[in-house]
């Protein structure tokens, strides 16, 4: 890699060079409004590191996992560090949403597998229900709390009895 200017992406579009030191990018097959909801939920985050670092800081790396930043490369995903990537994606959507509202689990499937989502849809699931098996989850079908694992159809996810905080 050659060294670039302050905040220009190298060629390939993998890293970012700032300071002559090189960080992951942000996986651009994103698509840009979640991408936006990932990046607000990451800078909230951040700003709650010195006051509440027992909080902030498990935030921070979802949302830094479901950005792409860290965890297995987005350019060369694994089946588990898609599962990892789906999990986070879905904590910090929750997270960044109000208390009550949901997300559909192809949110975090169109995170974690850009244009391929539909691909991650059995995968987004299977996470949403080991999540729901936590406790830290709720999937809901038409605003009823359902089993996940027999649920059909469209569902939602919200936060569950074991949400921290």
């Amino acid at each position: 890699m050659s060294r670039r200017d302050d905040g220009t992406l190298t060629d390939d579009g993998r890293y970012l060079v700032v300071s002559g030191r090189r960080w992951r990018a942000t996986d651009p097959a994103i698509p840009e409004p979640l991408r936006q909801e990932l990046v607000n939920e990451l800078m909230a985050a951040r700003r709650l590191v010195r006051s509440d670092p027992h909080t902030a800081r498990p935030r921070v790396q979802d949302a830094k996992v479901a950005l792409g930043e860290r965890g297995d490369p987005w350019w060369e995903p694994t089946p588990d560090g898609r599962r990892v990537r789906l999990a986070a994606a879905m904590r910090a959507l929750l997270r960044h949403r109000r208390p009550d509202a949901t997300i559909c689990p192809s949110d975090a499937a169109r995170v974690a597998g850009g244009e391929s989502w539909r691909d991650l849809m059995d995968a987004a699931r299977e996470v949403a229900t080991e999540l729901a098996r936590d406790g830290l989850i709720t999937v809901r079908r038409h605003g009823h709390d359902v089993d996940p694992a027999t649920a059909t159809g469209p569902i939602r996810l919200a936060r569950g009895p074991g949400w921290p905080g």
